[in-house]
């Protein structure tokens, strides 16, 4: 299967060698050259600089039939936009984004994007640990079920065939 991640920092990086060690078709995209070194030397991917949140600059990674689309940047309104661009324009059906508002992460599943949820991960990690009920709030939220075909296509516009 095909993954794209946006953000080669801590989380990305792990996740992108993790995915290329069972056999992904893995293209990882940072702003920062420098951020490809959280790779280890056998990474089988792409490691591709360019921004995430550039219609073209996705296109030219290889967006394109990705099975999976991970946000994973510091700044949530580039995670966000990221993740709107790959449901949006490349029609990618496994969409999340990593949040940190819980109010937002909410809002965004609600409008059929994924969320993580960093915050409410770590409260229920922390209050785990201390043996007390984890919150209320789900850390990982999958996107609402929408129609994802990519913006301009027929069936997006409704000008399709009957």
């Amino acid at each position: 299967m095909k993954a794209v991640i946006v953000g080669c920092g801590r989380v990305g990086g792990f996740l992108a060698s993790a995915l290329d060690a069972t056999g992904h078709d893995v293209i990882i995209i940072d702003l920062l050259t420098r951020a490809f070194d959280r790779l280890p030397a056998t990474f089988g991917g792409e490691a591709v600089r360019a921004d995430g949140t550039d219609e073209e600059a996705l296109r030219r990674a290889g967006a394109d039939g990705a099975d999976f689309f991970l946000a994973l940047t510091e700044g949530d309104n580039r995670n966000i936009m990221a993740a709107q661009l790959a449901r949006e324009a490349f029609g990618i059906g496994t969409v999340y984004a990593k949040v940190n508002d819980p109010m937002r992460a909410q809002a965004y599943a609600e409008l059929g994007i994924g969320t993580v949820c960093r915050t409410t991960m770590m409260v229920d990690a922390l209050l785990g640990a201390m043996k007390l009920p984890s919150g209320s709030e789900p850390s990982v939220r999958p996107g609402a079920d929408h129609d994802h075909a990519p913006i301009g296509t027929a069936a997006a516009t409704g000008h399709g065939e009957a």
